[in-house]
């Protein structure tokens, strides 16, 4: 069996970047696209693109913040200083963040489920794809993914649902390990298994 190592490496220390730990620069537009060209490459049954991206960049990142607050503070106006600048700087902590929006619907052949998996697994090839151009990335979702008051404001049409908000950038960080569920604790073998 031919196996690509580096993949394979790369594999073994994947890590995600928290967001708050990134810093400029980003990628710019052509590196975007083609980080989303790569990205689309993900299982899709019926090969029905369930899904899209919104792409924030620039000062736009700043206004959503605000918004966000002005959401925020609806629902709890008692917000300490610390979490009031939290939620204004939800979108600028990465130079770059990208929702994959999912379209998922009912369809004739294809189960909703999998259009919704479909999304999932572009969230995971955007961060591969960010990676590989050298750039660090993460997955978040936020409480605004789940907020409908929200959507206008991102770009989130009514019937989609936000997949998640994937940031990319820089930072001086040093990646660090996190514990890992351990085999026995996540595999059931059905036949085979000693073999």
């Amino acid at each position: 069996m031919k196996t690509d190592i580096k993949l394979i490496d790369y594999l073994a220390v994947r890590r995600s970047i928290p967001a708050f730990q990134m810093a400029e620069p980003g990628p710019d537009k052509a590196e975007i696209e083609e980080i989303i060209r790569l990205a689309s490459r993900v299982p899709d049954h019926g090969k029905l693109a369930p899904w899209r991206f919104i792409v924030y960049r620039g000062e736009e990142r700043v206004r959503l913040g605000e918004e966000l607050l002005k959401l925020a503070l609806e629902a709890k106006p008692d917000l300490s200083e610390e979490m009031i600048q939290v939620e204004r700087t939800r979108f600028t902590r990465a130079p770059v963040v990208i929702a994959v929006v999912s379209k998922a619907a009912p369809h004739v052949k294809i189960p909703e489920w999998e259009q919704l998996m479909s999304a999932g697994a572009l969230c995971l090839n955007l961060l591969i794809a960010a990676n590989a151009y050298g750039w660090v990335s993460n997955w978040l979702t936020e409480w605004f993914a789940y907020d409908e008051r929200a959507y206008p404001l991102l770009g989130v049409a009514p019937g989609e649902k936000v997949a998640g908000f994937i940031h990319v950038g820089s930072s001086s960080f040093p990646p660090v390990e996190r514990p890992r569920p351990e085999l026995a604790e996540t595999v059931t073998w059905v036949g085979g298994g000693d073999a």
